[in-house]
């Protein structure tokens, strides 16, 4: 492509620029959404394999009472009332396994609740 030669550099630099500038970071392109259920007493899938560096969304629902799930090491807490779900989105920074416990009181099982996550290269 020619530029007429009436334009500034600047112009011609911001001009070459600005296709680069609109285009969505190979982040935003690559994010993997995971669904996770929880239901008394447990999480499905209760075990999940991430990569670390890569964004995720976790779609989390709750199908019969109020439940919720944090992991400290990971910044990761999120909490979802019967029949709803709720969204969050984060991108692991760590390598490691990961387990977290249901932090809304849900009944006598709620001690055996735990999603583990696997957070690999």
């Amino acid at each position: 492509m020619k530029l007429k030669s009436t334009l500034s550099a600047g112009c011609m630099f911001l001009i070459a620029c600005v296709p680069v500038l609109c285009r969505p970071s190979p982040a935003e392109v690559q994010r993997r959404t995971v669904a996770i259920t929880a239901k008394r007493f447990g999480f499905e899938p209760a075990e999940i394999t991430l990569k670390k560096g890569e964004p995720v969304q976790l779609e989390f629902t709750s199908l019969d009472v109020s439940h919720g799930v944090r992991i400290r090491e990971l910044g990761l807490d999120v909490k979802a009332r019967k029949g709803q779900t709720s969204q969050v989105e984060f991108t692991p920074e760590q390598t490691g396994t990961f387990v977290g416990r249901c932090d809304v009181f849900c009944g006598s099982g709620h001690g055996s609740m735990k999603l583990t996550l696997h957070v690999v290269q």
